[in-house]
């Protein structure tokens, strides 16, 4: 793809009950991630994207939009 435009990365986020992690899924530039924390999974979801463009061959200026499913609360 060629630079110049921007991108709206979608990264769909849900928590695997059976697993106990959150997962984080963008099939538009082919990330899949898993983290037993949700902050730590958007940090990580923030570091790889650009890789995975990168990767994938896509270019431009990008945002990430983060769709979630639902999150979990701790509670004490």
């Amino acid at each position: 793809m060629m630079g110049g435009f921007i991108m709206d990365i979608k990264v769909n986020i849900s928590w695997d009950e059976e697993a106990s992690v959150y997962v984080a899924v963008c099939d538009k530039i082919g990330l899949a991630l898993e983290s037993d924390s949700y902050d730590s999974l958007i940090q990580r979801v923030k570091e790889a994207a650009p890789e995975m463009m990168e990767l994938n061959n896509i270019q431009g200026c990008t945002t990430l939009s983060f769709l979630t499913d639902e999150r979990r609360v701790e509670c004490a």
